[in-house]
């Protein structure tokens, strides 16, 4: 009988063979960098393209020499964000998101709104909600320059939340591999929106699994405020927990009873447990409830500054409902049927709409009972809203992509990498 043991103490000490961080993975990723360097239309996408190539090739160099995975990890994190963010610095060059978002900071200041007020070309529209400029007040404040560049402060929140949503213990290993995953390093040296969205959703997560519900609503109520994406994350902590409080309350884990054996580690079955006894509609009532209003507090005094702006940015501008078109365009099922299907924008936002529907069916039926298994759920119920999306960009796929690595760097840690399988005969 084929029986799994723990590792001594000798076998935890070995270098654990290289997954993702493999000479393969890193010629992949090169691959994909020299394509858009070769084929983007964007010059600091050709930017990115060059200098993240180098990284990732030497990083694969070393890997099929031997060297550990630690150190080809760290020069493909090199090459792949602080060099090509460093030459993009000095010489002032972002896409078109990083000028959206200063732009929004200085309107704020300067009429109390993000928007303008009569916008004509894509260029002119900001369609993210009001709490994203306050990522450009220090250059609205202080004046461009290299350290008031809006998406250095979008990373730095989108590393820092996502290292406080990760268990104690060596958070750099996740934090390196995520960093220099090639979907998250462009944006981060080029500038994206959608990091600190996806890091603020994490940690928000996080906060719900471990029962402090009311600071997982401040979290994601911040995320709300930055952009619709988040919206999501609000309804599948309030399910997460939910379920664990009710299990908390009939005395049980939340997988049904302790006496059909619950394999999850401690630490997950306490978060699984909502870490307190109160009854579930108390818990998971405070998180909706403080996610609303700090999203409110956030939104509402731009929005009703000039409701007509608003809604002409973030409602219609996304949606394609404006005569000026976004320039989102990835050939994903939903722009594919906005584009070339007759009724095709319909058929999308219908298809999205069961997308909502059924991530909404299942965590009334099936809650989620850890926040790994939120966060799965929640990267899913997302990867269909992007694909059904009738203006969306592969860009958008960092979300359910930070949640799931997130999601399984939460499994894995704490346990063994290295484990081995002896074949017994029962005497």
């Amino acid at each position: 009988m084929a029986t799994t043991t723990p590792l001594t103490p000798p076998d935890q000490h070995r270098e654990p063979p290289p997954r993702l961080g493999g000479a393969l993975w890193w010629a992949l990723c090169a691959t994909a960098a020299l394509g858009l360097a070769a084929y983007s239309s964007l010059g600091p996408h050709r930017v990115w393209g060059a200098a993240a190539a180098l990284g990732y090739l030497a990083a694969a160099l070393l890997t099929a020499r031997g060297r550990s995975p630690r150190i080809a990890g760290a020069v493909a994190l090199a090459g792949a964000v602080p060099l090509p963010l460093l030459w993009l610095l000095a010489v002032d060059l972002a896409q078109l998101e990083v000028r959206v978002v200063a732009r929004s900071a200085g309107l704020l200041l300067a009429e109390g709104t993000p928007y303008l007020q009569h916008p004509v070309v894509p260029e002119d529209f900001n369609p993210y909600l009001p709490g994203m400029a306050v990522f450009g007040l220090p250059e609205a404040l202080a004046g461009p320059g290299p350290f008031t560049d809006p998406r250095l402060w979008m990373g730095a929140a989108f590393l820092g939340a996502l290292a406080f949503a990760l268990p104690a213990g060596d958070r750099s290993a996740p934090l390196r591999w995520i960093a220099a995953c090639p979907l998250v390093a462009l944006p981060l040296a080029v500038g994206g929106v959608d990091l600190p969205v996806a890091g603020l959703m994490c940690l928000g997560l996080a906060l719900a699994g471990r029962g402090r519900e009311g600071a997982a609503g401040l979290a994601l109520g911040a995320a709300a405020a930055l952009k619709w994406t988040a919206w999501p994350a609000i309804p599948v902590a309030v399910a997460l927990l939910a379920a664990a409080s009710r299990s908390t309350s009939a005395g049980r884990p939340a997988d049904g009873g302790e006496g059909r054996g619950d394999s999850r580690r401690p630490a997950d079955r306490r978060e699984a447990l909502g870490g307190s006894r109160r009854p579930a509609d108390r818990a998971a009532a405070r998180c909706g409830l403080v996610a609303l209003l700090t999203a409110a507090a956030l939104v509402l005094p731009a929005a009703l500054r000039d409701p007509g702006a608003f809604r002409a940015h973030v409602v219609d501008f996304p949606l394609g409902l404006t005569d000026a078109v976004s320039s989102a365009a990835s050939p994903l099922p939903g722009h594919l049927l906005a584009t070339h299907v007759p009724g095709g924008r319909t058929l999308a936002l219908l298809l999205l709409g069961v997308s909502a529907l059924l991530l909404a069916l299942s965590l009334l039926l099936r809650p989620p009972a850890t926040a790994s298994d939120a966060a799965a759920r929640l990267a899913l119920g997302l990867l269909l809203a992007i694909a059904f999306m009738p203006a969306s960009r592969f860009g958008y796929l960092v979300h359910p992509l930070v949640l799931a690595v997130w999601a399984a760097a939460r499994q894995t840690t704490g346990h063994p990498l290295l484990v081995r399988v002896g074949k017994q005969v029962s005497r």
